[in-house]
Parts: C-alpha cells; structure tokens; sequence
C-alpha cells in the first residue's frame, strides 16, 4: 500500500488537531471519525491498502466502510459534485464490487484509532487501466440535545449524529497515463466579481490529479489577483471559478488559466504527472463599474 507511513503521519497530525477542541461546545462531541489518508491508490502486484481511522470524541462511534462507484462532475452553473452509484453501467471502470474492507463494521471508543485493511479481488483477464471506486466511511455515534418541550414534561429530545467521509480509491494494472485538455477557456465580470469558466476533458487512461492555477496580470504584466484549485478530472469538467476584483482600476488584463500536475497532496509515487497546459483571454474592466 503506498502512503502508508505519510498517511500515518497525517493521521498523527489530525489526532492533534482534535484534542486540541476536546473542551469545544457540547456539539463537538458528536464530531465525525477522522479518516486519513483522503485518497488510497492500489497497485494491481499488492491488490491491498488501507486507512486508518480515528475516533476524536468523547462517545463511542459505530462505523462501517463500504464502496459504491462515483467521480466529480459539474452543473451548469459551475458547480462541482460527486455524482455516485450503486449500480454502474457495465462498461464502467468500476472497482467497486472488488473492495472488501477488514472490518467492514467496527465501533470506535473515545480517541481511539483502528487501521481498517482493504483487499481488492479484480476479474481475471482484467484490460490494463486505472479503476475507480468510493470508499465511504460511515460513523454513527454522538446525541445531540435540541430544544423540544418543556422540562417539566419529562421528554427529552436529541439527535442522534451520522457523518459520512467518502474518499477516492484508485486501483491500476499495467501502463496507466493521465493528462488534460484544456479548451473554451472565458471570463466576464459578475458584479464585484470575474467569473471564470473552462472546460477540462481528461485523456490517457487515469484519471486526471492537478492543480488550476488562475492568474490575472495587468498591461505591465503584473499580477493583481491569483488562485489555485486543486481538481481531480475522471471524465470532463466544467467549473467555474471568480474571483474578486472589485479593487481593481479600470483598463485591460490578461487571465490566464494553468493546469498542471503538481498536487503537494498525493505523494509516495501515486501522482501521474503529464505536461502543463495552458490558455488566455483578455479581460477589459469598464469606468464606473
């Protein structure tokens, strides 16, 4: 399993982050299972991974792993989501009905942490390729008191608390390659704000892990305003990205939108890389917006 020792680290790191609010408000004590690392890439030799899970409150959790098919997609207004299934298409690079988890059903104590191994058991014959699943980490564990009737009434009313973590798990055999198109790329002011759309379209044949990076130059070429979004592209996106520019004197910039392989996140040698892309516009900001 790659990441492991990283993956160990973070995890240390989230545990510490934890503790530090176990005096929080009564809420935080129905806080979710903390779940590391955010991405497990299974290589076809090992067919194994795993990750670990930590328990950051003050009740015991009930949790279960399961996996179901899903990858990032875009509306038409931009925005991200995870679209997931039970039930993929059969021509889908569905890992999902390969995934066993060990255990699948545990419960966690207070600050309790459990290392959950996962098998992969593909097809024989399996085309070389990447193949995708979602791991979903479900903790059920916490109450947290609401208002309802009066105290003299002798009821009392809670919620018990459900938090689902879904994360990426990659599996590849053989050769696998990975890059993005980048194309239509436009910006318009939306009030105190640039609106910025593009479309990325993966090629290869795995799934696209990189960074945009937005940058907006003046005529003396420089920069007045950047972002950086980090973006996971299985299939095609359209996102939209802004940024604000009501500061900004009248005249005419330059955006520019950069999509590389650079993501500081996936480590241990799972990043497929693949040559940066690029493309501008001009953008006019009018007087007397």
């Amino acid at each position: 399993m790659m990441l492991a020792s990283r993956s160990t680290r973070r995890l240390a790191a989230l545990c510490a982050a934890a503790a530090a609010l176990s005096s929080a408000a009564a809420p935080a004590r129905a806080q979710g299972v903390l779940v590391a690392p955010q991405a497990v890439f299974v290589d076809h030799r090992t067919r194994s991974g795993a990750i670990e899970l930590y328990n950051p409150g003050t009740e015991p959790a009930e949790v279960t792993v399961s996996a179901l098919f899903g990858y990032p997609v875009t509306d038409s207004l931009g925005r991200t989501t995870l679209y997931t299934t039970t039930a993929p298409d059969s021509s889908a690079p569905s890992a999902a009905a390969w995934v066993s988890a060990f255990p699948r059903r545990l419960t966690l104590a207070p600050r309790q942490r459990q290392t959950v191994r996962l098998l992969v058991r593909p097809p024989q014959n399996l085309p070389d390729g990447e193949y995708w699943t979602r791991l979903v980490v479900q903790a059920k564990g916490g109450r947290v008191e609401v208002a309802g009737p009066a105290e003299d009434s002798g009821i009392q009313v809670g919620l018990t608390l459900e938090v689902r973590t879904i994360i990426a798990l990659l599996y590849r055999k053989g050769a696998v390659s990975t890059g993005v198109a980048l194309s239509g790329v436009r910006a318009e002011l939306d009030g105190d704000s640039l609106a910025v759309r593009a479309r990325l379209e993966r090629t290869g044949n795995a799934a696209y892990l990189g960074q945009v990076h937005g940058t907006l130059t003046d005529a003396s070429g420089r920069t007045v305003k950047a972002f950086d979004v980090p973006t996971a592209v299985y299939y095609a996106l359209e996102p939209r990205y802004a940024l604000a520019v009501d500061d900004l004197a009248p005249g005419r910039y330059t955006l520019e939108l950069r999509v590389a392989t650079d993501r500081e996140d996936v480590t241990g040698g799972a990043l497929l890389t693949s040559a940066a892309v690029r493309e501008a516009v001009t953008v006019t900001v009018p007087p007397g917006r």
